[in-house]
Order: C-alpha cells, then structure tokens, then sequence
C-alpha cells in the first residue's frame, strides 16, 4: 500500500519539487529545477490516475534538511524534531513508471498543460535521467518540497 499523499497543496506556491538520493554523494548530478512539475502538481496528478501510475508526491517524503528549510519559514511551527519520521525511499524502477507514462501521455497530448507542456517535459526528461543513473548505481530515492 502506497504511503499517504502528503496534505499539502504547490500550485500557486513558489515551489520546487526536487530529488533526493541516498547517500553523500551519489557521484552524479541529481539537479532539477522542478518548478513547472510543482505548478502543475495537480494537473499532473489528475494524469498519473487516469493512467493508472503513482502520481509523483507520492514518492514525497520529508527529510530533516526539508523540514528545517520549511521550519525556517513558519515561525509557529511546534516542535517537530523528535517526532521526525525516518525518510522514505523508493526504487528508481518505480519512479521510471511514473515519469515515462507521463512523459508519453505528454508527448501524444501537447495541449494537455497548455504552455506549461514544453517545461514540464523538460523536467520529466531530467528526472528520467537521474532516475536511469540512480538504477545503475543500485541507490534508492524520493522527492522533498522546497518552497521559495
């Protein structure tokens, strides 16, 4: 059974969906921007369940770095470093899933996001990228939220 979705909403946030992967240095880039995937979070959710995939936050999971970033930023957020859970990790295989389908689906359907569909793609195809070296590295991976 998949994890909770988390309960938090990017679209109209400054947001960035950006990856994590084990390790110090996993010895390859891992950057993305994932802005466009963060403004269109939604729409892209909407997609990846009407396709039958994982949609992307559900391969969200906080680590300290994010929470101390998003702790930062909320002044009245209570006490939540004792009760931090330990990150999740997730096989790149099933994230690969979830990208390629929706990298097809956008490929076939243009329109789908408007003028949001060429950005969007782009950080699709860089997140396959990382993704196929995470594989060959046997390392595992989520995503985290970084808001600006």
């Amino acid at each position: 059974m998949p994890p909770p979705r988390p309960s938090f909403k990017l679209e109209g946030m400054a947001a960035t969906i950006y990856m994590v992967v084990e390790g110090e240095d996993p010895g390859y880039d891992i950057f993305v921007h994932g802005r466009a995937l963060a403004r269109n979070e939604d729409a892209l959710e909407r997609v990846a369940i009407r396709l039958r995939v994982r949609p992307l936050l559900e391969f969200f999971s906080a680590d300290e770095n994010s929470m101390a970033l998003v702790a930062d930023r909320e002044q009245g957020i209570a006490e939540w470093g004792d009760r931090m859970p330990a990150p999740q990790w997730f096989s790149p295989a099933d994230g690969l899933e979830t990208v390629c389908t929706l990298i097809g689906f956008l490929r076939e359907h243009s329109a789908a996001l408007g003028s949001e569909t060429t950005p969007v793609l782009l950080e699709l195809r860089e997140y396959e990228r990382v993704l196929h070296k995470t594989v060959q590295h046997d390392l595992r991976w989520h995503l985290a939220v970084s808001f600006r």
